[in-house]
């Protein structure tokens, strides 16, 4: 049986008098796509904040495989190997291709403060890269990222989450405002990341998305779990958007 690679133990989360988080126990464990659903307001986001250390939570604990982890800002996630890529992929849309799969991590060359960029190293990852996630389309890795259409941002965006190994890559509504041949591709790249070893949370609204894709699906409602271990292969899409309602709730009442 697969071990957990991330757990959060009783995570609250407050602004004032609204509780965002009432007590939430959510797992990934090492290998799998877990599918995080929820109405607007449910947590989703919030629970992704913590995680991913753009929000501290009120209370409550992380753990990385099993060891107590310490997430007060996004350094500390990347530093534990939790990357995160949103909708809008964070990628600065003038720079190369290659410039945005290294930002912030480029490799150097030269003697200390002498150093400088090592561009070609830096071009020669990045088209090997966009190789291996399936790009099939002949594009210089010093392509701007505005020239590139979403789905190829994407790609992009969880390239950079494999290259620097991250064992929890996060997508945000990776799928959103794609079309049906990119967002395939999106679907794609993150079999295969789960396949060569990483563990993602799939934050989508759109279900037949993630009942595509995902080993496990977990459910939020008013801040709360209402389902933790889901298997899309033994339900419906109706049963799952009965949870995320609450509709489930008040036909067994």
């Amino acid at each position: 049986m697969a071990t957990d690679l991330i757990q959060m133990k009783g995570i609250a989360k407050s602004y004032g008098p609204v509780t965002a988080l009432d007590g939430v126990d959510f797992a990934v464990r090492e290998n799998e796509i877990v599918g995080l659903l929820g109405d607007n307001g449910a947590g989703k986001s919030t629970l992704i904040k913590i995680l991913s250390g753009t929000v501290t939570a009120t209370r409550g604990d992380i753990f990385v495989r099993g060891q107590k982890a310490q997430i007060r800002n996004t350094t500390d996630a990347i530093a534990l190997g939790i990357e995160t890529i949103h909708q809008d992929s964070a990628l600065v849309t003038q720079l190369s291709i290659a410039r945005n799969l290294f930002l912030g991590r480029e490799p150097t060359i030269g003697p200390g403060f002498l150093n400088r960029m090592d561009k070609r190293k830096m071009n020669e990852v990045a088209g090997r890269l966009l190789k291996e996630i399936g790009i099939k389309k002949d594009i210089p890795a010093t392509t701007p990222i505005s020239y590139l259409s979403g789905g190829e941002r994407q790609a992009v965006s969880i390239a950079r989450a494999l290259h620097f190994d991250s064992d929890l890559i996060i997508l945000d509504e990776p799928t959103n405002n794609l079309g049906v041949e990119e967002t395939q591709g999106v679907l794609r790249f993150m079999r295969r990341a789960r396949d060569t070893g990483h563990s993602l949370i799939f934050i989508a609204h759109n279900i037949h998305h993630v009942f595509q894709v995902v080993d496990r699906i977990v459910v939020l409602r008013r801040g709360k779990v209402v389902a933790e271990d889901v298997d899309p292969k033994q339900t419906t899409i109706e049963a799952v958007e009965e949870l995320i309602t609450g509709m489930a709730i008040t036909q067994a009442a």
